[in-house]
């Protein structure tokens, strides 16, 4: 099975929960495909969604989501039990305190990478913290200014918005790009940038795929965990939700 389209509902509102759909496939490995999903399949350092799909009085939990062929979100169950007919209209729902958790963490590492204007060479998602892997030679001076100017940020309330550009405009704006690691997904003509602020008051625009809180107050407070050395160039800043 390859080439189904699952329309990714949560790149189009981020707060949505649940959402009908209609089963268009499986997977050898057990998975779901659904016309449209409000999961986050994995990627770019965030985790997948979790959740449960329900139809006919039955229910399935999802453990995750994951990319599939071409544009496919497969729903991966947490268990391998039977799963619902292709053609089957059913209701899908996140586990939402979890996804919040991820949006916050994420919100929050892209205000980190602005306090630590250096390259990112990696980062990961979690629950309850998340870490971005900087090209940071020198150890970090002074930790506590870090956290109190991440934490100004935060208390800005600083709107965080969406919008589209194409391959050839990012490409004549590398500067855009923080991670060296991860480069923005191409090949579908259009690249997803995520701003936060707003005219002369906008800290950040970067490429991302990721969902994100919609104001910098939802964040909550935050505060730097461990300042580990990954090498001669590289250290890795811990962050974590208060």
């Amino acid at each position: 099975m390859s080439g189904l389209e699952s329309a990714a509902l949560y790149l189009q509102d981020a707060y949505l929960r649940d959402s009908p759909a209609t089963v268009l496939g499986h997977t050898a490995e057990g998975g779901v495909v659904l016309d449209q999903s409000v999961f986050y399949p994995t990627g770019g350092g965030q985790p997948g969604d979790s959740g449960q799909i329900s139809w006919d009085g039955k229910t399935l939990d999802i453990a995750t989501a994951v990319k599939g062929a071409g544009s496919e979100i497969v729903l991966v169950p947490a268990a391998p039990e039977a799963l619902p007919d292709v053609g089957v209209k059913l209701h899908q729902s996140l586990d939402w305190d979890r996804r919040h958790r991820h949006m916050r963490v994420h919100t929050a590492l892209h205000l980190l990478s602005v306090v630590l204007a250096l390259p990112v060479t990696g980062g990961q998602i979690a629950e309850h913290k998340g870490r971005l892997d900087f090209l940071m030679p020198d150890p970090l001076e002074d930790r506590e200014a870090v956290e109190l100017a991440l934490n100004r940020l935060v208390d800005l309330d600083l709107p965080v918005t969406q919008a589209w550009i194409s391959e050839d405009e990012l490409a004549a704006q590398p500067e855009l790009v923080k991670t060296m690691s991860v480069a923005p997904p191409r090949g579908r003509g259009k690249i997803r940038l995520v701003a936060i602020g707003e005219g002369s008051s906008r800290v950040d625009l970067q490429p991302c795929g990721g969902t994100h809180v919609a104001r910098t107050a939802e964040i909550g407070a935050v505060r730097l965990g461990k300042v580990e050395s990954k090498g001669k160039q590289n250290r890795r800043v811990n962050l974590h939700l208060v």
